[in-house]
């Protein structure tokens, strides 16, 4: 199949086209290049050993444009010259507490430009879509592990975003059962490529906790700052459910290869059913690095809640997936990737 892939320079982006080019699919990579860069793609190339393309006139099997999902006459474009069998959307935003200090901006390029590249894949008659979304639509659960038909409530922008963007392509199943639809919800993605080739880089100061301690211990930043810690947990800070982003990736292939002929909207939790707090991950990282990581507690933040971790049987039922990397694995993997990325 010939993939579109939105945000595909990106962290899990960048994973996601490994496993779709080991998978034998063809990519075609769309990104603004907003919070990535173009070395991702080159080092995906390596690891592959496919040469990635940036000639606009050429139709290869891994292939890159730079350019904005909210620009439509750039959507029509790419869609008139090539054969898109179906999309992964990843492109957006993705910052919690960025999001209720800039709440416009997360609308606009995510609930905004979700709609205007599946007006485009409609105009074409592209209907296999697989959706980027994520634990943040459950609000504040009431019990853990979350299951899928739990209530939905996101509690910022950045969730809500997902959220809309979730049911307006249930809305759109209704006008057209066409559609192949998979709502994959991440819990909280971290790791990097065994390679130590990709992994989470963010432009300017990491928003994410695991590239932070990463950086904090090189030296690259003083301390971690931890927002919180007394939550009702079992050392006061958050717990999440980290799932490693090369297990995430394969989620989305076969996700992809589950829809097949049969249109659906498929909602799925993408996780390991394993809650750890930022303490937990705090040491493990200590112990696979051998490096104190000094932090900091400070207050709450905003829209960030005390405990969420996925029931993931739902996946392993419906698409063959489960996690497989366990938590020292995702701090190993994430610790070579920043020695390797010194080096670069």
């Amino acid at each position: 199949m010939k993939i579109l892939v939105t945000g595909g320079a990106g962290y899990i982006g960048s994973h996601t086209c490994v496993e779709l080019l080991e998978a034998e699919h063809q990519v075609l990579v769309l990104d603004n290049l907003s919070n990535s860069n173009l070395g991702n793609l080159e080092k995906v190339s390596q690891i592959v050993n496919i040469e990635l393309n940036v000639d606009e006139e050429k139709d290869c099997d891994f292939s890159f444009i730079k350019g904005d999902i909210r620009d439509k006459k750039l959507l029509i474009k790419i869609f008139s010259s090539y054969a898109i069998d179906g999309v992964i959307h990843f492109a957006g935003l993705k910052a919690v507490g960025e999001s209720v200090e800039k709440p416009i901006k997360y609308y606009n390029n995510n609930v905004v430009g979700s709609v205007i590249l599946v007006e485009v894949m409609n105009k074409f008659d592209c209907k296999t879509f697989v959706f980027s979304s994520s634990a943040t639509v459950y609000g504040e659960p009431h019990t853990v592990p979350i299951k899928e038909n739990f209530p939905l409530s996101a509690s910022n922008p950045y969730g809500q975003s997902k959220l809309i963007v979730e049911n307006f392509l249930r809305e759109l199943f209704v006008s057209d059962d066409g559609w192949h639809v998979a709502l994959l919800r991440y819990f909280n993605p971290i790791g990097a490529h065994e390679s130590g080739l990709i992994g989470d880089n963010p432009n300017g100061i990491p928003n994410n906790l695991m590239p932070y301690i990463s950086q904090v211990a090189v030296g690259k930043l003083k301390e971690l700052s931890i927002f919180g810690d007394d939550y009702d947990t079992h050392d006061g800070t958050g717990v999440r459910d980290y799932i490693h982003v090369v297990d995430l990736a394969k989620g989305h292939v076969k996700a992809l290869s589950a829809m097949g002929d049969s249109p659906q909207v498929l909602v799925l939790n993408l996780g390991t059913g394993a809650g750890y707090s930022v303490l937990d991950l705090v040491k493990n990282f200590e112990q696979v690095s051998n490096k104190k990581i000094p932090y900091r507690v400070q207050s709450r933040r905003s829209g960030d809640i005390a405990e969420c971790y996925a029931d993931p049987t739902l996946a392993k039922d419906k698409i063959g997936w489960e996690a497989e990397k366990n938590l020292e694995e995702m701090c190993f993997d994430t610790w070579n990737f920043q020695l390797n990325s010194q080096t670069d």
